[in-house]
């Protein structure tokens, strides 16, 4: 059974299209969830694996940018050229 007032939970093809800003405003509701206390403990629980797959979404954008800008300076900024 859904919460009332959760978004339902994205896939991980979904989390893959998403920006990493609507990742981390939707980490923000979950974590909202969280701290409002009045979540049970199975719902606090999936708050807890939603927010740490969404952690793992940021981290694997994040990487992924890392190495392209790593790529870019390796080429000494020339890259269009």
């Amino acid at each position: 059974m859904e919460e009332k007032g959760r978004l339902p939970e994205p896939n991980q093809e979904e989390l893959e299209a998403c920006s990493i800003e609507e990742l981390f405003e939707r980490l923000n509701q979950v974590i909202g969830g969280l701290e409002d206390g009045s979540s049970s403990l199975e719902d606090s629980f999936r708050y807890y694996e939603e927010g740490m797959r969404l952690v793992k979404a940021c981290s694997g954008k994040i990487d992924r940018v890392e190495k392209q800008i790593l790529v870019i300076d390796e080429m000494g900024g020339d890259y269009g050229a």
